[in-house]
């Protein structure tokens, strides 16, 4: 499987300048530094073949996903820790690593353009290095797995942390958590039943020989066989169907507006839900779309477009209300709080690397501080649907717990449901379970 060309000149082989491989490390050598891969997947892809971009990602994605494990068997292979500028070399022998070990590539191209990327990076030096561990990796990789499974983070490709942290809040379930963890997640769609039906888009994947079945605990929700570009959606660019995790449609469905009721979206970016919300109650809702960033903001606006949807789209911070968004006292309240992330591990792997457990006590703090300057929003009788893609009970059942013992106006509204895992309060959605990530969800009202 040959990805890079090659000219010859005065008799010899130059590396392709637009080597995936070596744009790939780039990209890991700056989330090892502390980068999230969406981030960089924004610019750090310019220049890269369109037919390669697919393939950079895989390699990011990959690495990331099994970071732990492999990180564990380069330590055995090389001597020496490598220099802090020598990072894209690292990550270099970590995605040829993946390549050998996970993916099914040709031996001899994993190995050639992998060691060609050495030289696309400027460092010719190290190609006699990569090539030696690659190949020792060959030789001995049945034993170097057998050393390494030795030790957890590495045999379940978790931080240490993170693998503790689980096991202690799921006891019965950690180890399906981190098998769903590790697998690549599946393409879900949401269909905007304003515009069609769940079963005339299946009609019209057929017709595309898309292949697809429908998430059964959502009437909008179906998963593809395997994932497509976007652009071989029928109807995507008119707004018939949008891309949303299965777990994440529940929002819309739990916070059950009502024709002209006042609706905040509090943490609304990218829209997702803005958007779903507003397909179940078109033209009928004041709806107002609350986020801290103005690029974010953009792209909600961007989402609301493609599904010729409107709403008040406002800067603010959720922490601190101010403006004139928070004038307005709101019959609903959808409060997607910033999380850990540890729920959706499986799209987005970098999780793996960029979280540590101190930051946990942190989150839990900015939620708190959240759910408190919020609730004064919200109309006596309104309804507030706390929203986390998190496995953690700190950001979850006991940051709601904490709310409902201070907060004598507010009281649970359970969850009776046929997904998920009660939890006293709110309710638990694992990744994997009905092809959906990791969501937790509590209703609240305010009396």
């Amino acid at each position: 499987m040959g990805w890079c060309l090659t000219e010859k000149k005065r008799g010899h082989t130059t590396p392709d300048p637009r080597n995936p491989r070596a744009a790939a490390a780039r990209l890991l050598h700056q989330l090892i530094g502390g980068k999230s891969l969406s981030g960089l997947f924004e610019t750090g892809i310019e220049g890269v073949s369109q037919r390669d971009i697919g393939l950079v990602k895989e390699l990011c994605f990959g690495v990331a996903r099994w970071y732990p494990q492999l990180e564990a068997i380069s330590s055995l292979l090389i001597n020496k820790p490598m220099k802090a500028r020598d990072r894209d070399i690292l990550a270099l022998i970590l995605l040829g690593l993946y390549q050998l070990q996970h993916m099914r590539v040709a031996t001899h191209a994993a190995l050639s353009e992998t060691v060609d990327a050495t030289r696309v990076l400027g460092k010719p030096w190290a190609a006699g290095l990569v090539n030696a561990l690659l190949r020792r990796y060959l030789r001995e990789g049945k034993q170097l797995l057998k050393r390494v499974d030795q030790s957890p983070p590495a045999r379940f490709a978790h931080p240490d942390w993170l693998l503790q942290a689980l096991q202690k809040a799921w006891p019965d379930h950690w180890d399906a958590i981190v098998d769903a963890n590790n697998q690549r997640p599946p393409m879900s769609l949401r269909v905007n039943l304003a515009k069609t039906t769940r079963a005339a888009y299946f009609k019209q994947l057929r017709e595309a020989a898309i292949p697809a079945s429908p998430i059964s605990l959502i009437s909008s929700g179906m998963c593809l066989d395997r994932p497509v570009d976007i652009t071989m959606l029928p109807g995507f660019n008119e707004g018939l169907v949008s891309i949303q995790d299965g777990g994440a449609q529940l929002a819309a469905t739990l916070l059950d507006s009502q024709p002209g009721q006042r609706i905040l979206d509090a943490c609304a970016a990218p829209g997702g839900k803005t958007g779903h919300i507003l397909e179940i109650q078109p033209g009928q809702l004041q709806m107002t779309a609350l986020d801290i960033d103005d690029h974010r903001l953009a792209k909600v606006q961007d989402n609301l477009d493609r599904l010729g949807l409107s709403a008040r789209l406002s800067r603010g911070d959720a922490a601190r209300p101010g403006g004139e968004w928070a004038k307005t006292r709101y019959d609903r309240i959808l409060l997607d709080v910033p999380c850990s992330a540890t729920g959706v591990i499986r799209r987005h792997p970098d999780i793996k690397l960029l979280r540590n457990a101190t930051d946990i006590p942190a989150l839990a703090l900015l939620q708190s501080e959240i759910l408190d300057a919020i609730w004064p929003l919200l109309a006596v009788g309104g309804r507030l649907v706390y929203a986390t893609c998190s496995l953690l009970p700190e950001e979850n059942q006991l940051q709601i717990a904490r709310f409902l013992k201070h907060t004598p106006n507010a009281q649970e509204i359970p969850i009776e449901a046929p997904w998920g895992h009660a939890m006293n309060p709110g309710r638990q959605i694992l990744p994997g379970e009905s092809t959906m990530d990791g969501f937790y969800y509590a209703c609240l009202v305010k009396t």
